[in-house]
């Protein structure tokens, strides 16, 4: 008897929007803290902050996607993500749930104004659309 082992998630959102990570590369979600600017950095990159005596960059996937900046709430989230043996902080407006996707499509070239690039496909959850996020082409920005 075989089992067809289905990938897991950690779904978000950013704006009006929901987006996904695979929860193999996510190290761990904290409350937002203070973060330290660097100077002349991309408009993305919003600084650094200390993780138990770790320097973690801190990327807003708002800012990379275009939307404008918004006030912190409570649920205003650091999603730190494992990539290639360093840590990334990414922020996110809220942390959703862990979900699995019956159906995952390949993404078109642009969704929205973001680059298709982005996007390692669109999974299908109850009628709703969750853009699943390509770790590999949001972290190597140049």
């Amino acid at each position: 008897m075989t089992t067809l082992k289905q990938e897991m998630y950690i779904e978000m959102v950013i704006g009006k929007e929901n987006y996904a990570i695979n929860i193999q590369d996510i190290h761990e979600i904290i409350k937002m803290q203070p973060i330290t600017d660097i100077p002349n950095c991309r408009s993305y990159v919003k600084g650094v902050i200390n993780l138990r005596g770790k320097v973690v960059p801190v990327i807003s996937l708002r800012h990379l996607f275009g939307l404008p900046d918004v006030e912190e709430t409570k649920a205003t989230r650091i999603v730190v993500v494992k990539h290639k043996e360093e840590s990334i902080g990414l922020i996110v407006d809220y942390v959703n749930k862990v979900s699995t996707y019956d159906e995952i499509q390949p993404p078109p070239e642009r969704i929205g104004g973001i680059s298709g690039a982005y996007f390692l496909g669109i999974g299908l959850r109850e009628g709703h659309l969750v853009g699943i996020l390509q770790m590999d082409e949001i972290l190597l920005q140049e």
